[in-house]
């Protein structure tokens, strides 16, 4: 995942996404103090973020606007897509989920798999 720093320079983490083609949203569960989320948060509402994937030969891009969510529906919802594509995260009381409205998808892969 890419975010961008106070700085403008960009700061890339991998991390486990999920990704509703029906809605467009991908989701990254994370820590809420993780330097991901603190630059998010501090680039405010509608900061510019990527995701990708590779598999081999096959990579997915995903970018869009990320916010925010904290409030318990929202976790637990992807904690549940978390579960559904890799393995019960691990409890952690300070998640948070990054929401990435996605605006442009590229790569030699659908995204209908995430």
């Amino acid at each position: 995942m890419s975010t961008p720093r106070p700085d403008g320079t960009p700061h890339l983490v991998p991390v486990g996404v999920t990704y509703d083609l029906e809605s467009k949203i991908a989701r990254v569960i994370s820590d809420g103090g993780s330097k991901k989320v603190r630059n998010i948060r501090a680039a405010g509402p509608g900061v510019r973020v990527a995701v990708s994937q590779a598999e081999g030969r096959r990579w997915c891009t995903l970018e869009g606007t990320a916010v925010i969510k904290d409030d318990p529906e929202s976790v637990t919802d992807a904690e549940r897509r978390y579960t559904q594509r890799y393995k019960t995260p691990r409890v952690n009381p300070n998640r948070v989920v990054i929401e990435i409205t996605v605006t442009r998808a590229m790569g030699t892969a659908k995204p209908s798999g995430w």
